[in-house]
């Protein structure tokens, strides 16, 4: 008989590619999940993974099983939601990661309508960027992220997550007072080819959306300046360092004295926001109100 809870710790491995990543994901020493991966090898009679120098890797015979525990994890999550709606109902605490203008946008006001409709839930915020939330999530850290799309991020039929989409915000363009593109009613973004730009740090989904959206305008931006603080990049362009592409969300109530913010031609930059919790969750007793208050939020959100 297969032990479920070695199921997680081969979950775990296959996520950080590396016992001891996996290890500091459980809050277990690499000799306890060196252990548990060895029993389950016996339990399942298979070779599971292969080492290398750079980690491990799942065999054919792992990945079989992993497919399996991505199930069974979830039924296991569901089991739990059901049991803890039995026993306790709507009292306790939600931890949710998400990044910063997502708590201004809809967090902060999911937390205020909740202290009216379900006094019970308490809602423990974790400031994490678009890329790390998910994996909170996914390592027990956090029981739900709200999330943004980004190149390697898990997709929406991911086995191990329930996504729930929030909304989609443009980016705008901004520039500095004397830029030649301030007098366009829509900046068109391959005219900002030559420009020098500012933008976050690698792995930072606002990298991404930039990066992408350059690429449909047919060229590759030259990220002079780098700052994951929209406070900065905004100064930065205003003070003629370059030019920016700003969430329209961040922008709102910023001190824009020497920027100029343009929306963009189409194919417009965008951010796809959605909320994500471990698959067999979203019926936990303490989740569902949070996931329902959070669509409700997220469908009063101006759309301009």
């Amino acid at each position: 008989m297969i032990d479920p809870k070695r199921l997680r710790v081969l979950r775990a491995v296959a996520d950080h590619q590396t016992v001891t990543a996996a290890a500091a994901a459980l809050y277990l020493t690499p000799s306890a999940v060196s252990q548990q991966l060895a029993a389950l090898e016996a339990e399942s009679g298979h070779t599971l993974l292969s080492r290398n120098s750079r980690g491990v890797r799942l065999t054919t015979a792992g990945h079989i099983l992993l497919e399996h525990a991505h199930a069974v994890v979830a039924q296991l999550e569901q089991a739990e939601a059901e049991l803890a709606a039995h026993a306790r109902g709507r009292v306790g605490e939600v931890v949710v990661a998400s990044f910063a203008s997502g708590i201004v946008e809809v967090l902060a006001p999911v937390i205020a309508r909740l202290g009216t409709v379900e006094p019970g839930i308490r809602v423990r915020v974790r400031d994490a960027e678009g890329d790390e939330s998910l994996p909170l999530v996914l390592d027990g850290e956090a029981d739900l992220a709200v999330a943004v799309e980004y190149r390697g991020a898990p997709s929406a039929d991911d086995p191990r997550l329930t996504r729930v989409p929030l909304y989609a915000e443009p980016f705008d363009a901004v520039l500095d007072g004397c830029h030649p593109q301030v007098g366009a009613e829509r900046v068109d973004l391959s005219a900002l080819a030559e420009d020098d730009w500012i933008g976050p740090y690698p792995g930072n989904p606002c990298r991404e959306v930039t990066l992408l959206a350059c690429e449909l305008a047919g060229f590759e931006p030259r990220l002079v300046h780098v700052s994951d603080d929209f406070r900065a990049v905004v100064a930065l362009a205003g003070s003629g360092a370059g030019v920016a592409l700003v969430p329209r969300s961040a922008l709102r109530g910023m001190e824009l004295t020497r920027a100029v913010v343009r929306p963009v031609e189409a194919p417009a930059a965008t951010r796809r926001v959605f909320a994500a919790v471990r698959r067999g969750a979203a019926e936990h007793p303490l989740i569902r109100p949070v996931l329902d208050v959070l669509a409700e939020v997220a469908a009063e959100l101006p759309t301009e």
